[in-house]
């Protein structure tokens, strides 16, 4: 889905008059999270969630942990979604498409072992059963049915909690206190333009990075594109060509997750060709591209980087070891 413009202003009236269906969704998870008795399994589990509806950057920072861990005994678990595989299933990239367990789970597969299951707690101990030690959640922060050892909270710096209102009438999956009651520590993606850390409890730990290309600004500048994105927030990647300095000649934006047709890449590539440009698009949504498109789309791969990766690694080593 792609979040509505009112999500983010605090005083906008159709939040305002949404606002009883926020109080009935919390209401709701109340209620069944009420009759969940949470799953505890034989290893370590480390959550990497947010509190917001998509687009705070969980995956590129679950993968920023994966690597600051001092061990090789984890393992990814993530639903899925998109995808239509219910698992437990161990992620084979060269076997399984996004239709199988979805965009993500493709990514996180290409840095360790990855599992997709709908049920988090049947997912974990097929992944104890391939050797795991240590769990790393992709989302599943709300979710209730496996137990927690390590909860990160992932929260975008310039969009921070929205119009601080729950869904519908915002994008809260829950009350922030609620939620950070149970976080261990918070994760601050980009510039802290909402001024979170202020609003935080001290005690709470914050860590703080950037999602930043992996390629070479020289690479990219002045090179005409047009650029495409199925993301939480197309404008962010939209943003990063641009500070790569380049010519970004026309964008196109889609929800996140959107499974790519035939005919719309085919008419992104005839408009860039047109245009004199190449058509690009981010690592996520590359793996959603049609088969027969793949060679004419080009990407930009970024990674999440920690500002203080020492501090970090020291916080997982106290805390798995």
């Amino acid at each position: 889905m792609k979040a509505p413009d009112f999500w983010s202003r605090p005083n906008a009236s159709l939040g305002k008059l949404l606002s009883p269906l926020g109080c009935a969704y919390r209401l709701a998870g109340t209620f069944n999270k009420s009759f969940v008795k949470p799953a505890h399994v034989h290893a370590k589990v480390l959550c990497v969630g947010n509190l917001v509806a998509g687009g705070t950057g969980k995956t590129p920072v679950a993968l920023a942990v994966a690597a600051c861990l001092q061990r090789d005994d984890w393992a990814f678990l993530t639903r899925g979604y998109g995808g239509r595989l219910a698992g437990p299933v161990h992620v084979a990239p060269k076997f399984h498409t996004p239709a199988d367990v979805g965009d993500e789970a493709l990514l996180l597969a290409r840095a360790g072992p990855t599992w997709v299951a709908r049920d988090r707690a049947a997912g974990a101990l097929a992944a104890i059963e391939g050797g795991a030690n240590l769990i790393i959640m992709d989302d599943g922060f709300q979710n209730p049915s496996l137990q927690k050892d390590i909860s990160f909270v992932v929260i975008d710096g310039e969009t921070g909690f929205g119009n601080g209102q729950l869904i519908p009438a915002g994008p809260l999956r829950e009350p922030v206190a609620t939620g950070l009651a149970r976080a261990d520590a918070v994760i601050i993606v980009g510039n802290d333009r909402a001024d979170i850390a202020k609003t935080l409890p001290p005690s709470l730990p914050i860590f703080t990075g950037h999602i930043l290309p992996e390629t070479d600004r020289t690479t990219w500048a002045g090179r005409r594109v047009v650029a495409f994105a199925g993301i939480g927030r197309p404008g962010k990647f939209f943003d990063t060509l641009t500070a790569m300095e380049c010519d970004v000649i026309a964008t196109h934006s889609f929800a996140d997750h959107h499974p790519f047709t035939d005919a719309e890449i085919a008419h992104i590539c005839v408009e860039a060709k047109a245009l004199d440009a190449v058509p690009v698009t981010t690592e996520k949504d590359a793996v959603r591209l049609p088969d027969a498109f793949r060679d004419r789309i080009e990407t930009l791969p970024v990674a999440f980087v920690w500002d203080d990766a020492v501090a970090l690694t020291d916080f997982l080593t106290d805390r798995t070891g």
